[in-house]
């Protein structure tokens, strides 16, 4: 039979307001993206959308700043036993792997509008007759030549692989060196080196999002590649587009780490915050792997 030493006792926090704002948050920011998409597919003037998602962004922020200020605080007041650390690394996991299904959905779709509907339409396969509806449809990827140019422009060109999109491949690998230099920095006490790996990764990220914007003003300003013209544009900015609010999300929390670490935070034994957004930046950097192989490379 196990000995009492087994068991710890689990902090359990007072009651707080946080979780009710959280919500909040989420809700406003999903409410006002699904009205931004469905002002920019009507090609509407209203500012309703994306006043409601800036505002549902700010009291997330807001809320998740005082949320982990006040998990920073207990940690540091020595209130978290090893079954509570247990439970953030698992809180973690969960969440990598609940963002890891999502970009599988998306690549999914990816796939399954490229290797079947795309030829489908076409007239090829078993659905065949679907061709009747547009007979000089021809199948191909990236598609240029949409079915339906009244409804659906068709972009002039796509975004080449061997420019912006390499440069970001390039900016992000490295970054992912960097923050693992910063990780054993950490477990070798070296503080100077801690927070000028940590800057160095954080200014990879922001350039990762600057030639991202310029990517995105060059496919809008002289390819006419949009969310409305059609699959190819749809796919194209669904899945860069998602991943860059991953990157601007992974690069705020290293901003975070940057901060504590100045402030004397982490050391080789209480290091998990840090830890934590290392391991989403890698995840981030992954996906972007896969999306330059998938989307640019092969998709162009």
């Amino acid at each position: 039979m196990a000995s009492d030493t087994t068991y710890e006792s689990y902090y359990v926090p007072h009651n707080s307001a946080l979780p009710i704002f959280a919500s909040l948050g989420i809700f406003l920011t999903v409410y006002g993206g699904g009205n931004l998409l469905n002002e920019m597919s009507s090609g509407s003037d209203s500012n309703f959308g994306i006043t409601v998602f800036l505002m549902g962004g700010l009291v997330m922020a807001t809320t998740l700043f005082f949320w982990f200020a006040k998990v920073i605080e207990e940690n540091h007041a020595k209130m978290y036993s090893q079954q509570m650390n247990k439970s953030f690394v698992w809180g973690m996991s969960w969440f990598i792997f609940s963002e890891v299904m999502f970009f599988a959905a998306f690549f999914g779709a990816l796939f399954y509008i490229r290797f079947w509907v795309v030829d489908w339409i076409g007239g090829v396969g078993e659905r065949g007759p679907s061709d009747m509806i547009w007979p000089d449809y021809v199948p191909q990827w990236p598609l240029l030549d949409n079915p339906n140019p009244e409804q659906f422009a068709a972009p002039a060109g796509v975004i080449g692989p061997w420019g912006l999109p390499l440069v970001n491949t390039l900016l992000l690998v490295t970054s992912s060196f960097t923050v693992t230099f910063a990780h054993h920095a950490i477990n070798h006490g070296d503080r100077k080196k801690i927070i000028g790996w940590l800057v160095a990764t954080i200014v990879l990220g922001l350039a990762f999002l600057v030639c991202q914007a310029v990517e995105y003003y060059e496919a809008y300003a002289h390819y006419g590649l949009t969310l409305n013209s059609g699959i190819f544009g749809s796919t194209f900015f669904m899945l860069t587009g998602f991943h860059g609010a991953h990157v601007t999300i992974g690069t705020i929390m290293l901003i975070v780490m940057l901060g504590r670490a100045m402030k004397g935070h982490f050391t080789k034994t209480d290091c998990f915050g840090f830890e934590a957004a290392a391991w989403y930046w890698h995840f981030v950097d992954v996906v972007w792997l896969l999306l330059f192989v998938l989307v640019y490379i092969m998709g162009t």
